[in-house]
């Protein structure tokens, strides 16, 4: 799965190579600390070059925010779509979710712990969005409490536990370490599943 922030690489149009860019300062220094200034040399532009874009930084964390959700969102989706039991279905949410915050833990960190930096529209915009991840895992949890695979006393406490879990990845993830994506997320599969007591 791809990244929010597209590859320069693979997108060579403007505002893509500026999403690129403004991941990259983010993630290096932090939102306050970015200049447009920053992001447009990075991208490779003139500082004005941002604006015809983009109106603001706020607008570019924004992108970068939403985009991020929405992809979180569908691979969810998809995850308890292609299941065929709720166990399956929490164990393919778990392993996916945390093996995506490892391989993309630049821009998780800025998805996840830039949100505060958000105008209240923005805010708004995305806490709609983080409903709706929830909403995918709270589905699946219910389902499996119903089919008797999950023994869970408070349904919306544990999709909350799950998907801390989960986020956390990014941030303590390290490309030097020696457990790779992958292992984290099977990991993270078994304990999801322990989580909720699955039989």
């Amino acid at each position: 799965m791809s990244s929010p922030a597209r590859s320069v690489d693979s997108v060579t149009d403007t505002p893509h190579r500026l999403l690129e860019a403004a991941a990259e300062a983010f993630a290096d220094r932090g939102f306050h600390a970015t200049t447009t200034r920053d992001i447009a040399s990075r991208a490779g532009l003139s500082p004005a070059g941002v604006y015809v874009h983009f109106a603001s930084k706020e607008e570019l964390l924004y992108q970068l925010s939403r985009e991020g959700h929405e992809v979180a969102r569908d691979m969810l989706l998809a995850a308890a779509a292609g299941a065929s039991t709720p166990t399956e279905a929490l164990r393919a949410i778990m392993g996916r979710f945390a093996t995506w915050h490892a391989e993309h833990f630049r821009v998780a960190r800025i998805v996840q712990y830039e949100f505060a930096n958000l105008t209240s529209e923005h805010r708004d915009a995305v806490l709609t969005l983080r409903k709706q991840i929830d909403a995918v895992v709270r589905d699946v949890v219910t389902a499996g409490v119903a089919s008797g695979e999950f023994t869970v006393d408070d349904v919306p406490d544990t999709t909350l536990a799950l998907m801390s879990m989960a986020v956390d990845v990014a941030r303590w993830y390290d490309p030097e370490i020696k457990r790779t994506p992958e292992a984290i997320g099977a990991a993270y599969a078994e304990l999801g599943l322990r989580l909720v007591r699955a039989s």
